[in-house]
């Protein structure tokens, strides 16, 4: 029961964190927890004394702040749906051009949310300070100071709508996207390639012990402290079936055991194993390279027709191919003695070339463009890294079309 609540609570944070909507809402906190404050230092001692004897504070009567409140009120919901408005339609456009994996990169923004958070924030602000203008105050029974605050986040907030009109534009173009995809998936690919050696080859043990998927997903890892624990408990080891990025099914095979195990430790196990309904670049950086892939592709359908893209993509993936080519991920998972309790699967070098450029061959080898760009590519890839064989018969593919053009 404990695990299942870990597992319930670990899902739900991770959603929420990762929702639109979090960072709006702690900001109109922000705003709602400012707006009582102001509002109470306005009608407090010391705020009227304020007023009394600063008259450029002061407002002669309730209409003229009612006035200015409702004024900006219906100003600032006007810029929120004229802005994401605005952002709805790039967006579109964006995907139906690049590939639609890369929204949740251009929703998930956080200055986006930001400034979600602060238009909103400032409209909440209004409208509280508006319920509390009655027509009979005048001179310091007028919160003043909290209209004069709101005048100043009003003026804010149109700096931050002329920034985030620069923002959309520069967010949305081509080699932005693919930088940031190449950004996080170089980020994550360090992260998870750390040995200069490739690692020993442990061999795989026959077993018929093994652990069955709860429910169809892409399989994103698992626990590795729970995991550990559970294997040194009962003296077993464990061995993945698949790699990160994988789509299985419920009721296939995740794992398996060198051991048998009571089914009350199987299922266990399973509850550790992270299937989902999406995939991240943090949690397996070969789906940035399977991003970068399909933006490339997506670039060279005849709707599109856009080898430009396409060549950018390449140029990232063979950033990510050489720093991969170089540095290995761990295959195993040891304990404190240094003892193999959990034997992972990776893909190796040849299987992310293969499954990710390969395509990119296939559908753009009749453009001139994409024959010049991914010979430069691999000729400049091939004497950095000659040991890569897996790009040899490419490279002579693609010499082969160049010669039958050139003809």
């Amino acid at each position: 029961m404990g695990i299942n609540i870990r597992l319930w609570l670990k899902y739900y944070q991770s959603k929420i964190m990762n929702s639109i909507a979090f960072y709006p809402a702690i900001i109109v906190l922000a705003f709602l927890a400012l707006s009582i404050f102001s509002i109470s230092f306005d009608f407090s001692e010391m705020g009227m004394q304020i007023k009394s004897h600063l008259q450029v504070l002061r407002l002669r009567d309730a209409t003229t702040a009612r006035s200015i409140i409702s004024s900006i009120t219906s100003g600032i919901i006007t810029l929120t749906v004229f802005s994401f408005s605005m952002v709805m339609i790039v967006l579109n456009q964006t995907a139906s051009q690049l590939s639609n994996r890369i929204l949740d990169r251009l929703i998930g923004s956080r200055f986006q949310q930001l400034v979600l958070g602060i238009y909103v924030g400032t409209i909440i602000y209004s409208l509280l300070l508006l319920s509390t203008i009655r027509d009979i105050d005048k001179g310091v029974q007028i919160p003043a100071l909290s209209t004069y605050l709101l005048i100043a986040l009003t003026i804010f907030d149109i700096f931050i709508f002329i920034y985030f009109l620069h923002f959309i534009t520069q967010s949305v173009k081509y080699e932005v996207i693919i930088q940031r995809v190449l950004e996080e998936t170089m980020t994550s690919l360090k992260h998870a390639c750390t040995l200069e050696q490739a690692p020993p080859e442990i061999p795989s043990f026959e077993s018929y012990c093994l652990i069955i998927a709860a429910k169809s997903g892409i399989y994103q890892g698992f626990d590795n402290a729970v995991l550990m624990r559970i294997c040194h408990e009962n003296d077993c080891v464990l061995q993945l079936m698949q790699s990160p990025g994988s789509y299985v099914l419920v009721g296939g095979p995740v794992m398996k055991v060198n051991k048998k195990l009571a089914s009350d430790i199987l299922k266990a196990i399973g509850k550790e194993v992270y299937i989902e309904g999406s995939e991240s670049i943090k949690e397996n950086f070969f789906f940035g390279f399977r991003q970068l892939t399909e933006i490339a592709l997506k670039a060279l359908s005849p709707g599109i027709n856009d080898p430009g893209t396409a060549i950018e993509s390449m140029r990232a993936l063979f950033q990510l191919y050489t720093y991969r080519l170089h540095f290995y991920p761990e295959n195993t998972i040891k304990d404190k003695e240094s003892q193999v309790v959990i034997i992972v699967k990776e893909l190796t070098f040849d299987q992310i070339f293969t499954e990710t450029i390969y395509p990119i061959w296939d559908y753009g080898k009749e453009d001139r463009l994409m024959q010049n760009e991914l010979h430069h590519l691999l000729e400049i890839f091939l004497t950095i890294a000659p040991e890569a064989k897996i790009a040899w018969p490419l490279l002579k593919k693609v010499k082969l079309k160049l010669n039958d053009s050139a003809h």
